[in-house]
């Protein structure tokens, strides 16, 4: 089912939180010496006078100093997190200007930090700075805007953490940075979208997930940081793997192998892993492809992962299940819920099965 939207029929008392975390969709060049430079709301506001024209209430809470996204961490992701619970009840909807790099992260993130979501949060960015000529700033954060407050009989038509970008609107915790150069900077490729903005904003609300009813926001903050990811690669040295799975504190490694989830027969590697695995540590087989789902057992080069004690994660990215172990590992009491949650699906960010 698809549900069309235009800009007119948003209405005049809804509000929006703009949360401004930094990033290129936040700066513009300097006339002087065209570096670029932070700008504020107000600022931004003189290069989008349409904002003025949404019928949107728009606030601003700006992050200073803004941070570039290659310095995201976990404490942006909390600060975001409790930002948007301080202020749920006052907005229809909010909107994160973050950079492009990490915005997949923190859109996993936020994902699962924010339990009962029944409001749309949508993060968006640009890929040219918002005062440049061919910005797509102003696309981005316009239509941000209206999906943020889009409606049907008093009900958010999203109310999911997600990520616009061009024309787009994707699952957060389903999106992968995919293009550093085009405007199409993201795409979620094991999950279709769940809107696409053209003449009309076309909503595919099968794909949507909805909150259970008067089930109350719920905001979990606590993080560990103990997780280290392993890729494979031909020609990977015992040395390698030991190093990593003898971080001192390590409490989960996301296994990054090949194709459905393969990984090298050697008794090494094997042993490797199952000593990691006897000694409390959660290993998640992700597989390098894209698009795909790890079938372990599949073929007989993930047998021995399966005997070592390594989990699926199915067709999940590698910033949601980062950012997943991450949060399961602060959150929960013990290993055992962790294992049995990293094996579910808690916000529609895997297909399990």
């Amino acid at each position: 089912m698809q549900i069309n939207s235009t800009l007119g029929r948003v209405e005049k008392e809804n509000a929006v939180l703009l949360i401004f975390t930094g990033g290129t969709i936040s700066m513009s060049e300097d006339p002087a010496n065209g570096a670029l430079k932070p700008i504020d709301f107000d600022r931004l506001q003189e290069y989008m006078p349409e904002l003025k024209r949404t019928g949107v209430k728009i606030k601003s809470i700006p992050f200073l100093p803004l941070i570039d996204s290659s310095d995201v961490d976990p404490a942006l992701w909390e600060r975001i997190a409790t930002t948007i619970e301080e202020n749920y009840e006052a907005y229809d909807g909010f909107v994160v200007l973050h950079g492009t790099d990490t915005m997949a992260y923190t859109a996993s993130a936020l994902s699962f930090m924010l339990e009962n979501l029944a409001k749309p949060v949508i993060l968006t960015g640009a890929q040219l700075p918002v005062g440049m000529l061919r910005s797509d700033a102003k696309e981005n954060l316009l239509t941000a805007i209206e999906i943020a407050t889009a409606k049907e009989n008093g009900v958010a038509l999203v109310p999911e953490v997600c990520i616009f970008f061009e024309d787009t609107l994707f699952r957060g915790n389903r999106t992968t940075k995919k293009n550093a150069e085009h405007f199409n900077a993201f795409n979620s490729y094991n999950y279709p979208a769940l809107a696409k903005a053209g003449v009309h904003i076309k909503y595919f609300r099968t794909y949507i997930h909805y909150p259970t009813q008067g089930s109350a926001l719920k905001v979990r903050t606590k993080v560990d940081r103990n997780v280290a990811i392993l890729k494979l690669f031909p020609g990977i040295t015992s040395h390698t793997v030991d190093a990593i799975l003898n971080i001192p504190g390590l409490q989960a490694v996301v296994l990054e192998t090949f194709g459905a989830g393969n990984a090298p027969r050697q008794f090494w590697f094997y042993d490797a892993l199952k000593k990691a695995t006897d000694k409390g540590i959660l290993i998640v087989n992700k597989s390098q492809c894209g698009t795909g789902t790890v079938e372990m057992g599949r073929y007989e080069t993930s047998l021995n992962l399966m005997s070592a004690g390594v989990m699926s994660g199915y067709d999940i990215t590698t910033e949601a299940i980062v950012t997943k172990l991450m949060y399961l590992l602060g959150e929960c009491a013990n290993v055992q819920e962790v294992k049995r949650k990293l094996s579910i699906s808690l916000c529609g960010e895997m297909t399990v099965g």
